[in-house]
């Protein structure tokens, strides 16, 4: 076998730059190309096609993006494995088939299923969702990748296993490696959302080049380290901080649980190899928990919204006069919910008509799509001319749209039938791990060691973002926020400095909410979960920033008293 295999990304959600598959396959060797196309909101909005399409329920997109390039990857040797199957796996891998046909392509694609729980979801206590899907790994992957397979689709896997999978089949890892495969895992979080880790949404974009960076690669290794790296001449950047910033994305604590493996964080090591390469060691694995995560959505009412434009003067006093109107006008027929938020943008003495303006937002929600329609909007327009001076809104009266709701299940892993589902239609189970292990349990779980702090010394106000990095982003109702420096004195700070009741005072938004920290002395970086804050997840959120991105960008702008030595 090879030493090592080259594994690259071509999409980190759906939506993402179509022609970055004919980009990482003409752009250099590989060996393996994955596409990343599910998330949470993603797995509402295939359910609510599938509503209407029984036989769609997959993301479109990726079939288009191989009928301009199936041919190249096959001619290449390039094994293609996404989870662009959705909710449906098997129409992708039906159309697909269909389309090499027409195109005269020979073309073997594999599929692997069983993750869509929703009619057991009852009987497996999920209640009664839209669509139930649990995580399944990397080994149904891998038994298609050993097949043969050119392209291997999948329904809701981890995103990690799309690398994972193709990592263990072929340096023929046992399913007991605990150590390769968390490495492999660590690859996969990396790639995962696709340029995210070659300097796309990263705090210090202004130090490289990222109109159009490059897709990630993995080149893994047989022990389960890896270098991480991008095609030669491509944009962006991988460094240690580009990829400091994308491990600390959407996680929690130092373990992170999948359904193959518990991948300790606290035990990752990076290291330069090079220009554009960093090299992934040291990670340690541990048996995964005897339970699976299961993505559940559900459909609870519509909601609508209206926006105000205030300009000028009396910004306040102009939308507590909209307030009262509304209030009046929706008397008969009140919403369930109603959540208004001001939003002052305006700036005194202003040249620009734009920059003079406040913006009040009007969000409702009910479980009558008529009470949430045009019966809402239309009452935002009526008051317009007897209202505050220079009324308009930033659109016109629209229909409600539906809502969606997240929320995590759990179910035994043997309660799942994972299977592979080879070209021929061969069908091959999947057994869940052969050792589980409640995470926590072997008690080694010790606070981590914190630096040395820095001696007391003259400070500055300054933005925190001056020695800081942030990536932030959403886990449901949570959101997630991860903090790095980018010196060793400067972490000897910030682990002391940037505490839970820091934080609040610095986002004061997050009052009222669990909020918890974990330290990863080794990335010298931080992670807060602030639970709840994101009310039933991104397509119910009331939140001006829905998915907390940009929860870490407004906590670098905040300034704090820092110590001048690090300034």
């Amino acid at each position: 076998m090879d030493t090592v295999l080259r594994i690259g990304n071509a999409s980190g959600f759906y939506g993402d730059r179509f022609a970055a598959f004919r980009e990482m396959l003409e752009g250099g060797q590989l060996d393996v190309l994955t596409g990343d196309y599910l998330a949470e909101l993603t797995m509402l909005i295939l359910g609510r096609q599938r509503l209407t399409h029984p036989d769609r329920g997959f993301a479109g997109t990726f079939l288009r993006q191989m009928e301009d390039c199936l041919g190249t990857a096959i001619e290449r040797g390039i094994t293609i494995v996404t989870n662009a199957g959705g909710l449906n796996p098997a129409g992708l891998a039906a159309a697909l088939r269909e389309l090499a046909g027409r195109l005269g392509i020979t073309a073997t694609v594999a599929s692997v299923e069983g993750d869509d729980v929703t009619d057991r979801a009852a009987e497996l206590g999920l209640g009664s969702p839209l669509a139930a899907n649990a995580y399944l790994g990397a080994w149904g992957i891998a038994e298609c990748v050993r097949s043969g397979a050119h392209v291997i689709v999948t329904g809701r896997v981890t995103d990690a296993s799309l690398v994972v999978g193709p990592a263990a089949a072929h340096f023929e890892w046992q399913r007991d490696n605990w150590n390769a495969l968390a490495g492999a895992s660590v690859a996969g979080h990396i790639l995962e959302c696709g340029t995210q880790a070659t300097g796309g949404n990263y705090s210090f974009f202004t130090e490289h080049d990222v109109r159009h960076p490059g897709f990630p690669i993995a080149e893994m290794h047989a022990d389960g380290s890896s270098v991480i790296t991008k095609h030669d001449g491509t944009g962006g950047a991988v460094t240690i901080e580009t990829v400091t910033a994308q491990l600390l994305y959407e996680i929690d604590g130092p373990r992170y649980l999948g359904p193959d493996v518990v991948t300790r964080f606290d035990t990752i090591e990076l290291a330069n190899d090079g220009a554009d390469r960093v090299r992934v060691t040291g990670v340690r694995g541990e048996p995964p928990p005897p339970t699976l995560k299961v993505c559940c959505n559900t459909l609870s009412g519509y909601r609508n919204s209206v926006v105000f434009v205030l300009c000028g003067s009396d910004i306040e006093a102009k939308a507590a006069l909209v307030r009262e109107q509304m209030d009046e006008a929706l008397a008969a027929s009140q919403p369930q919910q109603i959540h208004w938020t001001l939003a002052r943008t305006d700036h005194v003495d202003s040249d620009d008509e734009e920059a003079a303006s406040a913006l009040l937002h009007c969000m409702v929600r009910d479980a009558d799509p008529a009470v949430a329609g045009r019966q809402f909007s239309a009452r935002a327009v009526e008051i317009g001319l007897g209202s505050y001076p220079g009324f308009h809104l930033t659109a016109p009266p629209g229909d409600a749209s539906p809502v969606g709701v997240y929320h995590p299940g759990f179910v035994p892993a043997d309660a799942v039938d994972h299977t592979a589902v080879l070209d021929d239609g061969t069908r091959i189970p999947i057994a869940p791990a052969p050792e589980t292990r409640t995470p926590g349990s072997d008690g080694d779980d010790a606070a981590p060691d914190l630096p040395p702090p820095l001696l007391p010394g003259p400070t500055r106000r300054a933005a925190l973002g001056a020695i800081a990095g942030a990536r932030s982003g959403d886990k449901g109702g949570d959101a997630n926020l991860g903090v790095w420096a980018r010196s060793d004195a400067s972490w000897r700070w910030l682990a002391h400095k940037l505490t839970v009741d820091e934080l609040r005072l610095l986002l004061p938004e997050t009052a009222g909410f669990v909020l918890r920290r974990h330290v990863f002395a080794n990335l010298r970086a931080l992670n807060f979960v602030i639970e709840g804050l994101l009310g039933e997840g991104v397509a119910s959120s009331t939140r001006f920033d829905p998915q907390a991105k940009a929860l870490g960008e407004w906590l670098r702008s905040r300034i704090i008293d820092i110590p001048e030595e690090l300034l």
